[in-house]
């Protein structure tokens, strides 16, 4: 299932969401519909409609999430995750705050970078 937003937000959260969104889970990887989604569109929040990533951006990273080479200007803030033992980089909403998944610095070029976000924590809107 695939949520959907507009401009003033969408649609009531599932239990899965909010368990990522708000407590900081992560979805089983594989899991969502959204790695396989090669359509042009836009990326957004499911918790607020914040628009964070374009279909441009995206590619198959082989981990197992939907993976992101590069973000929306101002659309998400980091900060440093050390649970679970590591040392790692969290990616959240920079509108509502909630969390969307890490950030690592083994993507592919132009950034080098690589958004590994949880599938449930977006909403896809097809051009």
């Amino acid at each position: 299932m695939t949520q959907s937003c507009s401009p003033t937000g969408c649609g009531p959260l599932t239990p899965e969401q909010e368990h990522i969104l708000k407590g900081h889970g992560t979805e089983y990887p594989g899991s969502s519909p959204l790695n396989h989604e090669k359509r042009a569109g836009l990326y957004h929040c499911a918790g607020c409609g914040q628009t964070l990533f374009d279909s441009e951006t995206k590619y198959e990273s082989g981990s197992g999430w939907p993976s992101f080479y590069d973000v929306r200007p101002g659309a998400v803030e980091t900060t440093q995750d050390t649970r679970h033992g590591m040392v790692r980089t969290e990616v959240h909403c920079a509108s509502c705050k909630g969390h969307l998944g890490h950030v690592f610095p083994d993507g592919p070029l132009p950034t080098g970078l690589r958004y590994c976000m949880n599938g449930l924590a977006l909403a896809f809107e097809p051009s």
